[in-house]
């Protein structure tokens, strides 16, 4: 659908958007470093929980859940006593890497302009007062 200023449709929906189902999936901070932490193929639950700084049991155990329900991660039981999981991407998981690869490396070259321009807006929208505490 285009947009026409004459009907003033949208041509932007959140329920149509290919961009934003993707961002439904990846949009959570953990969900992109637990993908990372997959990137080299299986990996046990614990050292997952290792890798990933900062991330509680709770929220890798509903994270790779989420994960495994989009169908871009398989679990593996191993059958030990007591039973052993490791976890890695399906096929489909690992199509998402070359892209977070491509957003990574624009992070990397682009984010200090991105921090510049925040403490840019950020001082000229900071009332007179304010600027001279600074």
């Amino acid at each position: 659908m285009t947009y026409s200023s004459k009907t003033k449709q949208s041509d932007i929906s959140l329920s149509n958007c290919g961009y934003s189902k993707v961002l439904d999936i990846i949009s959570n901070k953990w969900t992109v470093l637990v993908i990372y932490a997959m990137e080299n193929g299986k990996i046990r639950y614990g050292e997952m929980l290792r890798r990933v700084e900062g991330i509680s049991k709770k929220m890798l155990t509903q994270t790779v859940r989420k994960l495994e329900r989009d169908g871009l991660v398989q679990r593996h039981i191993i059958p030990t006593v007591p039973p052993s999981v490791e976890y890695s991407l399906t096929p489909l998981g690992e199509t998402l890497l070359q892209p977070m690869k491509e957003l990574r490396q624009w992070g990397r070259v682009n984010y200090t302009q991105v921090v510049e321009a925040r403490a840019n807006y950020d001082f000229a929208y900071t009332t007179t007062e304010e600027k001279f505490r600074l």
